[in-house]
């Protein structure tokens, strides 16, 4: 028995020290978000599945998705954004703790070519020495639901890239944890110049072509009155009878507003919906708007010292906001507004600014919006001298001019000089192509028909006899079906009219074929290598302007009481007669003292751009061409084929 229990506590013994010298196990490595000193972006798809209706070619899923941003830098991250590159499609429904801030729209909405997010209603992130480490404070998780097409299990559809898009900051191409997850590390850029510095309260203002100020300049517990200045920074842009739009993110409407409109006046959501369950007291008969997106746009110039609706500086001008190049004075334009807010903000500090901010206007260059930002308290002068008045708080939108994908420019360009007889037209579809296929007689690929001189003064649809005879004088094919027109409501033609040793010049003319008039009308004309031997504009104001640091562009506007281009009208007989457009016309000359070696038949006599009221207008793509001079028989060839082309409209 004790040689039993002898051996038993050996076993016992042998069976601890074997346990105790065993090597402990590999702790797990830490999480990737540990290692990276900057921001840590990281995207997780969670979910998803099918969706109706059933389309091998194009099925639709239903996705989920986690964006996380983690400030592990040593200074705090004020107003995150952040790109995604969606690439299957998506239609993104909703969105937590974000929107969308690269004004491509709103959510929901479609987000298939990336967007960038922006952080809503916290847009800053602290850092973990100023918070201890609290999580809450240093990240923030976006949790995304939509819709994308043809990815279905067991394949992931994944974005192409994030990144961080604040300023200053640099992102590597992320890596891939599996299939579901995708993580990059973004520090600060040591050659980045900012002027922003760890103390600042606020992000510095920043420049664009065009900045609208959201300044709250009184507060009350349920209500604040906000000014909203419009200001233009482009030397080339512009807009006419502007749409300023925005969404409300808290259920807050329109009150009342002095210096513009809504362009819809409707308080039923109000009444219908929780403000008019909370404001029982409250007439909403006089409320202007209660849209969650509302339209806003400015008044006429006669409202500017309508003690209601007007005198507010700077407002009622109609929509218009010039170039400063043309009038600084008229480069801004500003309103006032009475916000109504809804709880849980009701008090005097509780103020948010609407988000997605989107600008346009008629004939102008397209604007993208980014989300706004708060900016250190605007300063209002006094007209009395006084000390002037500061705002309780201020966000600036920065708008960019852009050319949105797969949209047409809205004017065009025609070609001619003095030795070839020919108009080179507006390029087919120009400005787009007719919407209906279905019924479309006319070929949207076949080159424009080249055009006499007369033809300019004729709308598109009246032109038909005239081009198909000057083809056949000109012995061109003429194709079938014939091209469809350009669809341009402005044209403009530029004729070189003349070339010699010491300089050249070219007649430039304007055509509306708008029933709209353009009050305060500008041409810009970029030349690269002639622009400098620009002399005078003899109809025109014309002057040289730097554009981006180069002198290459020429800036003409009407003269005084001339600058206004009428809309088409009918012509003298409108059962016969084809519509008149409205037309100006200029000729302009230049030097060759100091543009010496430039050949302006050769090609640098005609402009590689154009701009009408800042929208770049569409260029034909070939020159005219033909010997330096046209002989005497030719110029009678040309009366005679006048005078046929007239005879063959009267027959027709």
């Amino acid at each position: 028995m004790a040689s039993t229990l002898s051996l038993l506590t050996t076993f016992l013994l042998l069976l601890a020290t074997t346990t105790t010298s065993q090597p402990p196990p590999v702790p797990a490595p830490p999480p990737l978000s540990e290692s990276c000193n900057g921001i840590f972006l990281s995207y997780t798809y969670t979910s998803g599945s099918k969706l109706p209706p059933d389309n091998p070619s194009n099925q639709p899923y239903r996705f989920e998705s986690t964006l996380r941003i983690l400030n592990n830098a040593a200074e705090e991250l004020k107003s995150w954004r952040v790109f995604v590159g969606f690439q299957h499609d998506e239609f993104l429904v909703s969105a937590s703790n974000a929107v969308i801030a690269d004004g491509s729209g709103s959510v929901p909405g479609p987000v298939g070519n990336g967007t960038v997010f922006a952080g809503f209603p916290s847009a800053d992130l602290k850092t973990a020495i100023e918070t201890a480490g609290d999580v809450n404070q240093m990240s923030v998780r976006v949790d995304l639901v939509g819709t994308e097409f043809g990815v279905g299990s067991p394949d992931v559809p994944m974005p192409s890239n994030i990144s961080l898009v604040n300023d200053g900051f640099r992102c590597p191409r992320p890596s891939m944890q599996g299939t579901r997850v995708m993580n990059v590390c973004c520090t600060k850029d040591p050659n980045a110049i900012t002027n922003t510095t760890v103390a600042d309260e606020f992000l510095p203002r920043q420049t664009g072509d065009l900045t609208i100020m959201y300044d709250v300049i009184r507060t009350y517990d349920s209500s604040y009155w906000a000014q909203v200045t419009i200001e233009n920074h482009n030397s080339l842009g512009r807009l006419d009878n502007w749409n300023l739009t925005w969404d409300w993110m808290r259920d807050e409407f329109i009150n009342d507003i002095k210096g513009a409109y809504p362009f819809t006046r409707d308080s039923t959501a109000c009444i219908f919906g929780p403000q008019g369950a909370f404001y029982q007291g409250k007439d909403f008969s006089n409320v202007l708007n209660c849209e969650r997106r509302p339209t806003l746009i400015d008044l006429p110039l006669e409202m500017t010292n309508n003690t209601q609706r007007g005198m507010i500086p700077f407002c009622c001008r109609n929509g218009t906001i010039l170039p400063p190049t043309m009038d600084p004075s008229k480069s801004k334009s500003a309103f006032q507004l009475e916000v109504f807010k809804m709880p849980p903000d009701i008090n005097r500090s509780e103020l948010v600014p609407p988000q997605n901010f989107k600008i346009n206007g008629r004939l102008n260059p397209d604007y993208k919006c980014g989300p706004p930002v708060r900016v250190s308290p605007s300063k209002f002068p006094d007209p009395s001298g006084l000390p002037g008045s500061t705002a309780v708080s201020s966000w600036q939108v920065v708008c960019n001019i852009t050319q949105a994908k797969g949209s047409s420019p809205r004017c065009c360009v025609s070609f001619s000089a003095y030795f070839n007889e020919s108009i080179i037209p507006c390029p087919t579809c120009a400005c787009g192509c007719p919407s209906s296929t279905s019924s479309q007689t006319c070929s949207t690929t076949a080159p424009a028909l080249f055009l006499p001189a007369q033809a300019l003064l004729v709308p598109f649809e009246n032109r038909t006899t005239l081009s198909t005879a000057w083809a056949s004088i000109q012995r061109r094919n003429v194709p079938n079906p014939l091209p469809c027109g350009d669809h341009c409501g402005v044209s403009l033609n530029w004729h070189l009219l003349t070339d010699y040793r010491g300089g050249w010049s070219a007649r430039v003319t304007l055509f509306n074929w708008d029933e709209t008039s353009f009050a305060d009308w500008f041409v810009a004309v970029e030349l690269d290598k002639s622009a400098p031997g620009f002399e005078k504009a003899y109809s025109f104001n014309g002057s040289a302007l730097e554009v981006n640091g180069v002198n290459d562009t020429i800036f003409m506007q009407g003269l005084p009481g001339l600058n206004y281009l009428v809309g088409e009208v009918d012509g003298n007989n409108p059962k016969r007669d084809p519509r008149v457009p409205g037309k100006q016309q200029s000729v302009i000359s230049f030097t060759k003292k100091l543009t010496p070696g430039i050949n302006a038949a050769g090609g640098d006599g005609f402009p590689t751009k154009v701009f009408f009221n800042g929208e770049e207008c569409a260029l034909p793509r070939v020159i005219p061409t033909s010997g330096s001079f046209r002989p005497v028989s030719r110029v009678v060839f040309s009366g005679v084929v006048a005078f046929i082309i007239v005879l063959m409209l009267m027959q027709h």
